[in-house]
């Protein structure tokens, strides 16, 4: 039997989406992005440095990368710390060679687990980005708004006296969210966000206190995405971002407009000593392209902006 006909209406029901977040738009319809210097592709590389507790609760669900094994995981609580302790440095040096200055988005409970490396990332001066508070500290509907607004301003607090810098940047644990956490975050000073993925380059999001940034940062070629979830090879991961960065090159060029590739990685992934050669020879392809731009998020938002 055929639903009445008032189950489909409903007040904001309309043409491309049924909410008040952000305006509907297509690409190829958007006044084209201009970078600096005339570059196609900004390039932004963002690192995940975090704390996976080994008792997790896994509320309402287990983290992607958490603990899988009953009751003490000692195998993937020490494989994620790995990534901290040895992984990370591999990263830097890839990244001081091809002269890249990534972002790293950081659980405040690492300014607590492991301060001589919150002291090496505030040394160099890249850009923080908040991460929550640990990866078992899911932001969802189920929370309730003090919880979730003390978790939010517990990571901002600590992260800000940590490294000495604003932090106005955001990426959820899980990139999971309650129907209030944008609202929250323009409440605590957070400027852009980089929790959804519905879009190729940023775009204003409204809230109640409020516009933020929603920053595009893929899961389809995140590391974790492609050789844990989707069981690819490293080659195969790296074959995928070159593809990306070759064709994103080619429609920036033939539309007006510049692109973005924006990579998400994870040291106690990449960080392994068989897999950082493929990341290395990521970036020397991506990086000998002409048209690219390598550029942090405050960067390309200035930019955006302008």
């Amino acid at each position: 039997m055929a639903l009445d006909a008032e189950f489909l209406r409903y007040p904001q029901r309309r043409h491309g989406m049924d909410h008040d977040r952000y305006q509907w738009s297509q690409l190829h319809e958007r006044r084209p992005l201009v970078w600096p210097g005339g570059a196609r592709l900004a390039l932004w590389l963002n690192v995940c440095v975090q704390f996976f507790p080994l008792d997790q609760s896994g509320k309402p669900f287990a983290p992607p990368g958490g603990m899988t094994m009953p009751y003490p995981d000692l195998r993937h609580f020490s494989l994620r710390d790995y990534g901290n302790r040895v992984g990370i440095f591999r990263l830097f040096e890839a990244f001081d060679r091809f002269r890249i200055r990534p972002s790293f988005a950081v659980n405040g409970a690492m300014v607590e687990r492991a301060p001589q490396l919150i002291a090496i990332l505030r040394e160099r001066g890249d850009e923080i980005v908040a991460h929550g508070w640990n990866m078992d500290c899911l932001h969802h509907a189920g929370l309730a708004r003090s919880e979730e607004a003390e978790w939010m301003q517990r990571t901002l607090d600590s992260l800000r006296d940590a490294t000495g810098q604003q932090v106005t940047g955001w990426l959820s644990p899980a990139r999971n969210e309650s129907p209030r956490t944008p609202d929250l975050l323009a409440e605590h000073g957070v400027h852009w966000f980089a929790d959804w993925v519905n879009d190729d380059l940023p775009y204003r999001f409204h809230t109640e206190a409020g516009d933020l940034w929603t920053m595009p940062l893929p899961n389809e070629l995140e590391d974790r995405f492609v050789i844990m979830h989707n069981l690819h090879s490293e080659r195969s991961w790296m074959e995928q971002v070159c593809d990306a960065c070759d064709f994103l090159l080619k429609e920036a060029e033939a539309s007006g407009g510049g692109r973005i590739l924006s990579l998400n990685l994870h040291p106690w992934l990449l960080g392994q000593p068989h897999r950082i050669t493929w990341l290395e020879r990521t970036l020397e392809h991506i990086t000998s392209q002409p048209g690219v731009w390598p550029a942090t998020p405050q960067q390309i938002l200035a930019a955006c902006a302008a």
